[in-house]
């Protein structure tokens, strides 16, 4: 069975940072491509931040780029989410997401190409 769990989300004042974690289990975590991605209230889900499985290649959405950073310990089965310099439009619920990538070294950013989904953790930036 897959699980992906995620932990971290917090209340945190704007310029603060938080690291989220997502722990893998169930699938070869080596094999599989990370998504983190983020729902706020009445708004879809959008991409944040992914990496490939080997770790070598990240993409961030742009309004992310320079404060969030995606990495993973594949020894741990575990990608975090490292945020900065939040702001209160970063409040949402977030999400991390694998994907099979046993011949590909790419970075997916839609939600449409991940297979398995955490429950997600909330985070609220207040201003």
């Amino acid at each position: 069975q897959v699980q992906l769990v995620e932990s971290g989300g917090g209340l945190v004042q704007a310029g603060g940072s938080l690291r989220l974690s997502c722990v893998v289990s169930g699938l070869t975590f080596g094999s599989y491509a990370m998504g983190w991605f983020r729902q706020a209230p009445g708004k879809e889900r959008e991409f944040v931040g992914g990496i490939n499985q080997s770790g070598g290649s990240t993409t961030y959405l742009d309004s992310v780029k320079g404060r969030f950073t995606v990495s993973r310990d594949n020894a741990k089965n575990t990608v975090y989410l490292q945020m900065i310099s939040l702001r209160s439009e970063d409040t949402a619920a977030y999400y991390c997401a694998a994907r099979s990538a046993l011949w590909s070294i790419r970075v997916y950013t839609s939600s449409k190409d991940y297979t398995y989904w955490g429950q997600g953790t909330p985070v609220t930036v207040s201003s």
